[in-house]
């Protein structure tokens, strides 16, 4: 009784703060309920990312997986946006189009083949304040998997999407449009990076559509397909 007691008073008076207070005090057992050890909560955390992987990032390989979701769709740079005007007001729109499905193309087959380096990543991730984590917003996680890997994914990412542009054609549409777009009068010669520019955009899309998993574990019951995952959820509830 006493227990439930001091359950009802932290949720009715306690601030945020002094809730995660609570929790840290909380006994480190390997047992549920409070008494979670902070290994479980970052293996839980570990699980939710893993699920991003499996059930959203997974439906970027597919075609149109970027160019279609508008969460993630790779739009041109800013350096670019002036060459997509200029084809379009000469009646080039076609290639514009072309080249805009091209880099998303690109995209969706590098994610594909780069996929296992993204599970690696969670696998090998250390949560230094799991808790503090479990707390956080709904994308905490996700943002902390970011901090962590976006440095070295992008070295490991970066000559998958280089590849992926050879093997989708999307090297020669735009070196087709790179080379109408100089030969126009009245043009500055434009010769931009984007195999970076994707590769940027990809990561961004990964974490974004990883996110979109931890929202749901964290929000929704339902979505807390494991043991571990219901017993670790329940804390941030």
């Amino acid at each position: 009784m006493k227990k439930i007691a001091l359950i009802f008073t932290i949720l009715l008076f306690s601030s945020c703060a002094e809730l995660q207070q609570v929790v840290n005090n909380l006994p480190q057992t390997t047992g549920g309920g409070f008494g979670i050890s902070n290994i479980d909560i970052a293996n839980g955390l570990r699980q939710a990312l893993d699920n991003g992987i499996d059930k959203q990032v997974n439906k970027l390989t597919l075609k149109d997986g970027f160019y279609r979701n508008q969460l993630v769709k790779i739009l041109l740079p800013q350096e670019l946006q002036k060459v997509d005007k200029t084809l379009r007001d000469v009646g080039l729109g076609k290639l514009a189009d072309e080249g805009l499905k091209a880099i998303n193309r690109a995209a969706e087959d590098a994610v594909k083949e780069a996929t296992p380096i993204f599970v690696s990543a969670v696998k090998q991730i250390t949560f230094t304040d799991a808790k503090q984590i479990l707390l956080g917003s709904n994308n905490a996680a996700t943002q902390y998997l970011n901090n962590k890997t976006n440095r070295a994914l992008y070295a490991k990412f970066n000559p998958v999407i280089n590849r992926s542009f050879s093997k989708v054609g999307a090297d020669k549409i735009w070196s087709n449009i790179i080379r109408k777009y100089n030969a126009l009068p009245l043009t500055n010669n434009v010769n931009p990076d984007l195999t970076d520019y994707v590769t940027k955009q990809a990561l961004k899309g990964v974490y974004t559509m990883i996110a979109v998993e931890e929202k749901e574990i964290r929000t929704k019951f339902s979505s807390r397909t494991t043991d571990l995952l219901r017993r670790v959820f329940a804390l941030q509830d």
